[in-house]
C-alpha cells in the first residue's frame, strides 16, 4: 500500500510543484490511513489492498479519528488528503472505484490571527533596528521585509539573493504551488536588507555556508522557520509586546494595514499571492466601511 502512497507523494511534488511542508502532511495523512487499515484487518487481499478500501471503511477511519478526540480541522485536513490521494488512484486506473468521493468533509470555521496596531508594528521594528550585530542586521532585515511584502515565512526563508533587487526595490517570492510574484518594497525595508548584505550576512556565509540563500543562520545555513519564529519571539519579549506575535501575524498586519489605508481589495490579493478574491476578504477581516468604499468607488451607479 505504501508503495501507492509514494508514487502519489512524488507526483504531488514534481507535477504540482507543492511544498515539502504541504507533501509531509499528505504523507502523515496517508499513513495514519494505511495503519487503520491494517490494525483494522480490512487488508485481506494484498495484492489488491487500495481496491479493496471501501465506503465503509472510510466511514470507520473517520469515526475512529473522532473518538481518538482529533480536532475537526485535523480531520478535515485528513479527508482533503485523502480524496487527493484516491482521486489520483482512480485517474491512474489504479482502483475502479472512489471510496472518499462523496464523503462530506467536517465543517470548520476560519480562525484568523489578529492584526498587531500599526504603532506596535513600528516599535517592534524600532526596537529590531537597535541590535547592529550581523544576527540583528538579519533579524531587522527579515521583520522590515515580511511587514513591507506580506510573504508567508516559508516564502521568505526561501529567498535567495538573487530574489531580491535593491535598485528595483521589488523581490520576487515563491508562493504555493510554485507561483511566482513580484512585490515593490519601500525604502526602509530595503535600506534593511542594503545594510543585511553589506554588512550581516557576509559574517555567516564566511562560515562555509550556502553561497545562495538569502538569510543565514550563524552557521551559515539557510535559516528556518523555526529560526525565524524565535528570533521575532526575543525580538517581541524585548519590545515588551506581550500579546502572542508569529510571522503570520506580520503577514495579516500588512495586509490590515494596506486595506486600512485605502488599497484595493484586488491589489491586496494580488501582494499576498491569495488564488481566490474570497479568501484575502475573509483573512483581513473586512469592515462593512470598507466594502462600502469599494462599492462606491467601483458602481458607475453608486457615485
Amino acid at each position: 500500500m505504501l508503495e501507492a502512497v509514494h508514487t502519489f507523494l512524488d507526483y504531488v511534488a514534481v507535477e504540482r510543484g507543492l511544498s515539502r511542508h504541504t507533501i509531509a502532511a499528505y504523507s502523515n495523512d496517508l499513513r495514519s490511513l494505511v495503519e487503520f487499515l491494517s490494525s483494522a484487518t480490512v487488508l485481506r487481499n494484498q495484492a489488491q489492498a487500495w481496491q479493496a478500501v471501501t465506503r465503509d471503511d472510510i466511514a470507520r477511519f473517520m469515526a475512529d479519528m473522532d473518538e481518538r478526540g482529533y480536532s475537526t480541522a485535523t480531520r478535515a485536513r485528513k479527508v482533503a488528503s485523502l480524496k487527493s490521494f484516491m482521486g489520483f488512484m482512480k485517474a491512474e486506473g489504479l482502483i475502479n472505484d472512489n471510496p472518499v468521493a462523496h464523503v462530506r468533509s467536517p465543517r470548520i470555521g476560519r480562525r484568523l490571527p489578529k492584526a498587531m496596531n500599526v504603532e506596535d508594528a513600528g516599535r517592534l521594528l524600532d526596537s529590531a533596528a537597535r541590535d547592529t550585530s550581523p544576527e540583528g542586521l538579519r533579524d531587522y532585515a527579515i521583520l522590515e521585509l515580511m511587514y513591507a511584502s506580506g510573504m508567508r515565512v516559508s516564502e521568505v526563508t526561501g529567498l535567495d539573493v538573487k530574489d531580491v533587487d535593491l535598485n528595483a526595490a521589488t523581490v520576487r517570492a515563491f508562493g504555493k504551488g510554485s507561483k511566482e510574484r513580484v512585490i515593490p518594497l519601500h525604502e526602509t525595508a530595503v535600506e534593511a536588507s542594503r545594510n543585511y548584505l553589506a554588512r550581516g550576512r557576509p559574517v555567516s556565509a564566511g562560515r562555509h555556508g550556502e553561497t545562495e540563500a538569502l538569510f543565514l543562520d550563524v552557521r551559515g545555513r539557510r535559516i528556518t522557520r523555526q529560526g525565524v519564529w524565535l528570533r521575532l519571539r526575543r525580538v517581541a519579549a524585548l519590545t515588551g509586546i506581550t500579546s502572542h506575535i508569529t510571522p503570520h501575524t506580520l503577514r495579516h498586519s500588512f495586509a490590515t494595514h494596506l486595506l486600512h489605508g485605502g488599497a484595493s481589495l484586488r491589489h491586496v490579493q494580488e501582494l499576498l499571492g491569495h488564488a481566490s478574491i474570497a479568501t484575502t476578504q475573509v483573512y483581513t477581516h473586512l469592515t462593512s466601511d470598507h466594502v462600502r468604499r469599494e462599492y462606491e468607488k467601483a458602481h458607475p451607479r453608486a457615485s
